[in-house]
């Protein structure tokens, strides 16, 4: 798919979802935390990509990664609402900054 393409696909089926209703996709282990300071979309372009090679910089910097225990608690806390987008069979969610 063309990178204009993509992009616009991936912002299509971006979505504001609260934490709540995202807990299945935890529980089965696909759920991906994106740090808030990161672009969502350019994110799902590199695992669109498969650009490892950034992608493991990011989770050495425990910027990106699987949604861990502890960051899920602390979203079920808080009542989260995030943004999500999903790159087969992954779900990128991201917490929403408002």
């Amino acid at each position: 798919m063309s990178e204009p393409l993509l992009s616009d696909k991936l912002n299509l089926e971006t979505a504001r979802i609260s934490w709540l209703e995202l807990q299945p996709h935890f529980a089965r282990g696909v759920a991906v935390y994106v740090a808030e300071d990161l672009d969502l979309i350019g994110i799902a372009k590199m695992m669109a990509d498969d650009n490892s090679t950034e992608l493991a910089k990011l989770m050495q910097q425990g910027r990106f990664g699987v949604v861990t225990e502890n960051q899920a608690r602390q979203f079920l806390d808080d009542n989260q609402d995030m943004w999500a987008v999903v790159v087969a069979p992954w779900v990128l969610v991201q917490p929403c900054r408002d």
